[in-house]
């Protein structure tokens, strides 16, 4: 080993999170082998002029949870291997599930009426992809740093699924900001294997529930949501650093009924930090929800029946937000000078709305 040469570690004791560092100085032999001393080096010095690309299935069984609730139970299913979810539930391979129920608190300076429920569980397989292209006009060739990166990306991807129940009269915080309530946090050390360079991607993962609401409706709301989601970056030499924002849910039938006048959005999401050997690169949140708008009272169902007193409406919805960040300059890009916002995207649908006393059948009529 020499000065100058560049080492890449996959996670270890005493290095979790992997290494990627260059040896500045060769400190002497030992019994247990040579010391050196190093510093942070980037993926071109190791990758040069190469091409690289991989992804990853992250295996539920080497993620670790730490529950925030007092109610959290997590089942997973690994490829090779099979685990049943909650009441005999038979979760699909690669899937990683948390089920969850909590009692809200009332926000400070709020009544004790306003005082809800939350139970429910999110199911996810999720997957890391890295690839790397050395720019093929490098002069330096293997090892330069003359902007030898001709294309690079980082994304977490992946099949969600959600359902979620609220009861009670929820309500916001004074400071009229909506209440999150952390229920679980997952961590993970994927390896992306190019050739025998072992690519750590560290994924943090904060699951949580979420009450927008005045206070004044009190709800009974369920969610029952599928689809995918997709969130990184991808860089090219000619244009730089580009966000990668992209959900495509969709709601299966869902109940909302809320008694008197109110508003209310409620959702269970995922807060996640993407980046490579312990450097974060992205920082995104993909969270599901539901908001009812109600002038008196009503219930609504996607299967098509409804009924109402007043105006009402409700919507299913996702939002994904997130940014990256300048220590995506792991890979030997140019530092960011600021960072690149990842939309906000946000999709809604509307459900079912009325006015009204009225009741709509399956069919469509209405009577």
């Amino acid at each position: 080993m020499a000065v100058g040469d560049v080492i890449a570690s996959a996670p270890a004791p005493g290095a979790p999170r992997g290494v990627l560092a260059k040896v500045t100085r060769v400190v002497g032999r030992t019994g247990h082998g040579t010391e050196v001393a190093t510093a942070p080096a980037t993926l071109d010095a190791l990758l040069g002029d190469a091409t690289a690309h991989g992804t990853v299935p992250v295996d539920p069984s080497s993620v670790t949870v730490e529950p925030l609730a007092p109610k959290v139970k997590v089942s997973w299913a690994r490829n090779g291997g099979l685990r049943f979810g909650p009441h005999g539930a038979k979760l699909p391979l690669g899937t990683l599930r948390l089920d969850v129920g909590a009692a809200l608190p009332t926000p400070p300076g709020g009544p004790v009426s306003a005082e809800a429920s939350a139970a429910g569980y999110v199911q996810l397989t999720p997957e890391v992809d890295f690839s790397y292209e050395g720019s093929k006009d490098s002069k330096g060739g293997k090892g330069s740093k003359g902007g030898g990166v001709g294309g690079a990306s980082l994304t977490l991807a992946g099949d969600w699924s959600s359902q979620w129940e609220l009861k009670g009269r929820a309500a916001a915080s004074t400071e009229a900001k909506p209440l999150r309530v952390p229920f679980a946090k997952l961590h993970a050390d994927p390896v992306v294997q190019v050739g025998p360079v072992p690519v750590v991607v560290n994924l943090d993962l904060t699951c949580y529930l979420q009450i927008d609401a005045d206070g004044k409706a009190a709800v009974d709301v369920k969610q029952d949501l599928k689809g995918d989601f997709a969130v990184g970056g991808s860089y090219r030499q000619a244009s730089g650093w580009a966000p990668i924002a992209e959900a495509r849910m969709h709601s299966t039938p869902v109940r909302a009924t809320v008694a008197a006048a109110g508003k209310v959005k409620a959702g269970l999401g995922a807060e996640a930090g993407i980046g490579l050997y312990g450097s974060l690169g992205v920082t995104a949140t993909v969270a599901p929800y539901l908001r009812a708008d109600v002038a008196g009272s009503a219930t609504a169902a996607t299967d098509g029946t409804a009924s109402a007193t007043g105006r009402w409406s409700a919507f299913g919805g996702v939002d994904l937000s997130g940014a990256l960040r300048a220590h995506l300059d792991i890979f030997g890009t140019p530092v960011l000078e600021r960072r690149v916002p990842l939309g906000p995207l946000n999709r809604e649908w509307k459900l079912a709305e009325g006015e009204g006393t009225v009741r709509r059948t399956p069919a469509g009529a209405w009577h």
